[in-house]
């Protein structure tokens, strides 16, 4: 009798509009672009606070970048790190330098010189492209010794007819320093040249995205065109995108969520995309009105924090009706609580840096079922060409059957080449042609996943495990409670115990106590579970993404 995992039982779940395969495609990001200006170039590509740029003009820009990069030396395979904001350098850069066939590495605009050198060198970047704050505060320091020898910078005021409209707070001066070649002037002294243009297809590396390194050093994920393409397309086939719609760029670029589920799939459907330098809730909240966004997907603790934005009551976010949170389990309370202040449903979806985003989604309509065992929101259906099953969490030969906990592993067209330079880690990511995620999961009987825990986030509480999503689930459903982030913590007698760091909403500071919570959680939970401490922070320490600094957290105590 074959297995859950064999017959695909999740297919019988799909809406009738979404297809079980779909086909690999061979085309590059590049051919996409010019595809789309081809279909239309004069509609709306890029909303950029007040300003809108139409796709004839982002594919001029990007031809002028390749023919820049070309009179570097740049050649094909070389690499080009981007170390920007949510700006149009950003989309400029990397289209550019696709067409050139370069491979892009975004970097996170909060490393500082140290992280950014390790990116550089590890990669072998040979020209950066930077903000001109972040290559002045960091960037000089951070390519000494690199292989970096062409610095491209910009400011965020950069393709704005008025630069006012940047908020002062996010705003700073534009500064050109000698050592460095401004982005602007750049594009304005290279005409088109279509002897720049490489041949990319599909298996060429597109780019080189760091992961977390919460298990030692970063690796650099080599993801290929043929990947982006693909989940860009699993994005627009199942969320029902197109022309008609528009993006709300509310990850950040560098990351991967940003990269296939607002700039890639934005090209695709050729559809414009909403990017506003960096998150603010207030400024986001604003040009939501103004630009009427359908479609976004973000981290849980943004939602978090336009829900809470003191306008948040006054705003309209209703044209948001295509709405995913992946990259954090989510509780349900909180879902429950984003409808009720601001509208729209928030769909579970989840994947990785290695799956170049999607690879289990929430139907579009469709609200997530909860797991009775543990209370977690699924993340939904693995997605069309996605093969999953649950393995045992010591042997990933061994499948564990419906209901039971194990780590997830995947296979299919979404997933990446490799890590850069790294055949051991790649190796170990493996098993048997399945990637192994390292996330904790159940599939139910229907085919619907639920993300328990990461592995290594586990606590061992008196041999007993307890995963942190499962007391964060419970903490949320406290009305004081913001944010709240759970990790183990040593414990001399029971190895290790229960630690919980909360935010408070600000009309419950100083209102709530840390028994409070802890008995909260102790009438809610088995008695391994509840948190035996509780520590309250104005603002839980976060990555860029938005997910909880969990090593940062248990180095505090």
């Amino acid at each position: 009798m074959a297995s859950i995992y064999e017959e695909k039982v999740w297919l019988r779940h799909y809406p009738a509009d979404i297809p079980a395969e779909m086909p690999v495609p061979t085309l590059s990001m590049a051919d996409v672009l010019e595809q789309t200006t081809a279909r239309c170039p004069d509609a709306p590509a890029l909303h950029y606070f007040d300003d809108t740029y139409t796709w004839g003009q982002l594919n001029e820009w990007a031809d002028r970048f390749a023919a820049v990069l070309a009179e570097r030396g740049v050649q094909p395979g070389d690499r080009v790190a981007v170390y920007t904001q949510n700006n149009p350098h950003f989309v400029i850069a990397c289209f550019g330098a696709w067409k050139r066939g370069a491979i892009v590495v975004p970097l996170n605009p909060m490393f500082k010189a140290a992280e950014l050198h390790y990116h550089l060198t590890d990669s072998g970047a040979s020209v950066l492209v930077a903000l001109d704050s972040l290559y002045e505060t960091y960037g000089r320091e951070g390519i000494a010794g690199t292989q970096v020898h062409t610095v491209f910078t910009g400011n965020e005021a950069d393709f704005l007819a008025d630069p006012a409209a940047i908020p002062p707070a996010l705003r700073s001066p534009k500064r050109v320093a000698a050592d460095t070649i401004d982005f602007v002037a750049a594009l304005s002294s290279a005409p088109p040249n279509p002897s720049c243009r490489a041949t990319v297809n599909g298996e060429d590396v597109a780019f080189l995205v760091y992961t977390s390194g919460t298990t030692g050093k970063p690796k650099g994920a080599m993801n290929l065109h043929r990947n982006l393409v693909f989940n860009a397309d699993v994005y627009r086939t199942w969320m029902k995108l197109g022309p008609d719609d528009t993006v709300l760029a509310l990850a950040p670029l560098f990351h991967i969520t940003g990269i296939v589920g607002h700039m890639c799939v934005s090209a695709l459907a050729g559809m414009p995309m909403v990017i506003l330098h960096r998150f603010d809730p207030q400024v986001y909240l604003t040009y939501i009105e103004k630009w009427r966004p359908t479609m976004t997907v973000g981290s849980i603790t943004a939602f978090i924090a336009l829900m809470n934005a003191p306008s948040a009551a006054q705003r309209d976010f209703t044209s948001v009706t295509k709405c995913y949170s992946g990259g954090a389990p989510i509780a349900p309370a909180i879902v429950e609580e984003f409808q009720a202040k601001m509208g729209p449903y928030i769909h579970n979806i989840y994947g990785l840096t290695e799956s170049n985003s999607p690879l289990t989604m929430v139907p579009l309509g469709t609200r997530a079922p909860v797991d009775p065992a543990s209370g977690a929101l699924s993340i939904g259906l693995p997605v069309s060409n996605c093969e999953a099953r649950i393995v045992d969490l010591d042997d990933p030969a061994r499948d564990v059957p419906p209901g039971e906990q194990g780590q997830l592993a995947v296979r299919g067209p979404m997933i990446f080449a490799g890590y850069w330079n790294r055949p051991e880690a790649t190796a170990d990511a493996f098993h048997d042609g399945w990637f192994l995620t390292g996330d904790v999961a159940v599939m139910d009987e229907n085919g619907y996943v639920y993300i328990v825990d990461r592995k290594k986030d586990m606590i061992n509480a008196s041999g007993f495990k307890v995963w942190p999503r499962e007391v964060e689930d419970v903490l949320y459903q406290h009305p004081a409670v913001r944010e709240a982030a759970v990790v183990g913590v040593p414990d001399p007698y029971r190895g290790e115990t229960v630690k919980a760091f909360v935010a408070l909403k600000a009309d419950h500071v100083g209102k709530v106590t840390a028994e409070e919570l802890i008995e909260f959680c102790k009438a809610r939970m088995a008695a391994y579970k509840y948190p035996r401490m509780v520590e309250f922070l104005e603002e839980i320490p976060k990555t860029a993404t938005g997910k909880f600094l969990r090593r940062e957290l248990r180095e505090r105590g």
